[in-house]
């Protein structure tokens, strides 16, 4: 298939009432993982990196990965830079060949995010790439270290700040958080839906680690459309290759490389199946 705009994964999802997985990677294996379920699915995927994750990652090294293992992909592949933190940042994935990026003025005051983001917009359309933005705050951090609180997005300020810049998706605040939660979160639903009936734009959900598969489907019945799932993946790649490390045979990077890639593998096999929405739960492992 193709390397394409994240535009077109969504706009195919939301006219065929499913969710977009994206998924974050931080190595060769991941990468492999991700495309190997996705193909193995035939469905369209969003391959994604954090500015935060580039001290591990170099984003001169994941870019052009990234981007070649969606042009040789058998399904659809759209590859994301996710909280681009500085224009510096969004400008050099836009020139790896990025289809899509998500700046995040969050932390700013609602009139200085707009500003900011229309900068972004204005910058991202002269490569035909997609625009994500984020209104509220996401709790905990894309790091994995202490974050900051939960801050749910308004939803009469989700229409003007829509309206405004002209991003094509809209990352909503509901009670999600980055990282893994202590507890399952309590979404606030209501807050969703008023959302999704003021914004024509597929709506996003970020912090999908550890949200219910049931509130997955009905998040998605609700107007999201493109769900991130990091946490979990990072976390079960590093569940197979301790289980490998801890066995009694003689360790080799070969093998090692064959836990990481199943690892991820399962976790995004199983997420793309309940975001299709196609298997009743209860049959989805």
């Amino acid at each position: 298939m193709a390397l394409v705009a994240m535009k077109k994964l969504l706009e195919q999802a939301k006219a065929e009432s499913r969710g977009v997985g994206a998924f974050s990677v931080g190595n060769m294996e991941m990468v492999k993982s991700a495309l190997q379920a996705a193909e193995e699915l035939q469905t369209p995927i969003i391959l994604q990196i954090a500015e935060v994750r580039l001290k591990h990652s170099p984003l001169a090294l994941m870019g052009p990965m990234m981007v070649q293992a969606a042009k040789e992909a058998q399904v659809d592949v759209a590859v994301h830079l996710d909280h681009g933190l500085t224009l510096e940042t969004v400008q050099k994935a836009l020139d790896l060949g990025f289809t899509s990026v998500m700046f995040d003025s969050s932390f700013y005051p609602f009139e200085e995010n707009i500003a900011r983001t229309k900068q972004v917009v204005e910058l991202a359309r002269r490569y035909g790439a997609t625009v994500e933005a984020e209104l509220g705050l996401v709790g905990g951090s894309e790091d994995g270290k202490a974050g900051h609180g939960i801050r749910c997005t308004d939803p009469a300020d989700a229409e003007v700040f829509c309206r405004e810049t002209g991003v094509d998706a809209l990352t909503v605040v509901i009670g999600n958080a980055h990282g893994n939660y202590p507890v399952a979160p309590k979404l606030a639903f209501d807050v969703l839906e008023d959302i999704h009936r003021r914004v024509h734009i597929p709506l996003v959900l970020h912090g999908g680690s550890g949200i219910t598969d049931a509130d997955f489907r009905k998040a998605i019945s609700l107007g999201i459309v493109k769900v991130n799932i990091a946490t979990a993946s990072f976390d079960r790649l590093t569940l197979r290759a301790e289980e490998y490390l801890r066995s009694e045979e003689r360790h080799n990077y070969f093998t090692l490389n064959e836990a990481m890639v199943r690892g991820t593998y399962e976790n995004v096999k199983h997420h793309i199946k309940v975001f299709n929405c196609a298997e009743p739960l209860e049959e989805i492992l």
